[in-house]
C-alpha cells in the first residue's frame, strides 16, 4: 500500500467535470484507490463519492492506492491532481 499527500492543483478544484476525469484515471487501475480529506474516506473511483469532498483548488488529500499497479496508479493521479491548467 502506498499513502501520499496531495495538494490540488487544479484550477477550480474538484467540479463535476474535474472528478469524473479522475474517477476515470483511477478506474484505469485494478488498485483500491482512496482519498481521503479530514475525517472523509472515498473510493477514488466512485464519482458520487468524490462529489461528497467538495475539494477545492489549494487543498491537501491523503490518497491511497493498494494493488498490482499501486504505483503507476498512484503516479498517475498526482500527476492529474497536481496539473495546475487540467
Amino acid at each position: 500500500m502506498i499513502t501520499k499527500k496531495i495538494k490540488i492543483e487544479l484550477q477550480n478544484g474538484l467540479e463535476a467535470r474535474p472528478v469524473a476525469v479522475l474517477v476515470q484515471v483511477a478506474s484505469q487501475y485494478n488498485s483500491s484507490i482512496y482519498v481521503e480529506c479530514e475525517n472523509k474516506k472515498v473510493n477514488a473511483k466512485s464519482i458520487m463519492g468524490m462529489m461528497t469532498l467538495g475539494l477545492t483548488a489549494g487543498e491537501e488529500v491523503v490518497v491511497s492506492a493498494s494493488g498490482e499497479d499501486e504505483e503507476i496508479a498512484m503516479t498517475d493521479i498526482e500527476k492529474y491532481l497536481s496539473a495546475a491548467n487540467a
